[in-house]
């Protein structure tokens, strides 16, 4: 079943991805491990696109399969919810790049796990994350990216935080794409994470969640 849904999202066989969610669900899987497969899937579709097999149209047609798919899984999800907040993450897609699947995952997946989060949206420039870092107090950031011209924009991103004075105040996330530990290392974040749940594992180490 796993294989099937993945194939079925990434081929964008939109009906039967929701079919087989809505199975799934309602023989008890596991969410994450539903939402495990939604991001191998999503993976496939992010490399067809940047292979030229896919376009525009079929990213949109991805992002509303994604937000049908949360809404199935939302309430299995929310039970799993801390009841109080645990600390502010403040995420966004750095500035050159408008993926924002990863991305969304992430909050939603924070957001679930009892964090409050506010998403800033896609090619976000460096500014905008320091006057929001400022106005939202955040205990953690994520910057996102897909490509690879995001890593610049990144390193930028957490320059610009660091000459604000913020630096300090805050716990610097970055994922998407092909990030590894040398790119972390290269933009000055304080880790990476490779899929959703490390995003959430990350941000609760850092507030004590």
């Amino acid at each position: 079943m796993s294989q099937q849904l993945i194939d079925a999202i990434a081929d964008m066989r939109e009906d039967e991805a929701l079919a087989l969610v809505e199975e799934l669900a309602g023989s008890g899987a596991p969410p994450l491990a539903i939402l495990n497969d939604v991001k191998t899937a999503m993976d496939i579709i992010g490399q067809r696109y940047e292979e030229s097999v896919y376009f525009l149209p079929e990213l949109v047609l991805a992002g509303e399969m994604l937000n049908q798919i949360m809404e199935v899984l939302k309430p299995s999800l929310a039970e799993t919810a801390a009841e109080k907040s645990l600390g502010k993450v403040l995420i966004g897609t750095v500035k050159g790049d408008i993926h924002d699947i990863g991305k969304d995952i992430v909050g939603f997946m924070l957001k679930v796990s009892g964090f409050e989060v506010r998403d800033l949206g896609v090619d976000v420039p460096a500014p905008k994350f320091v006057e929001a870092v400022r106005e939202f107090q955040p205990q953690v950031v994520g910057l996102s990216g897909f490509l690879t011209l995001a890593f610049d924009e990144m390193k930028a991103t957490v320059a610009a935080i660091e000459k604000a004075g913020l630096r300090d105040q805050v716990k610097i996330m970055i994922g998407g794409g092909q990030i590894d530990d040398a790119v972390r290392e290269y933009t000055g974040a304080d880790a990476y994470g490779k899929d959703a749940m490390a995003a959430v594992k990350l941000a609760k180490s850092w507030v004590g969640g």
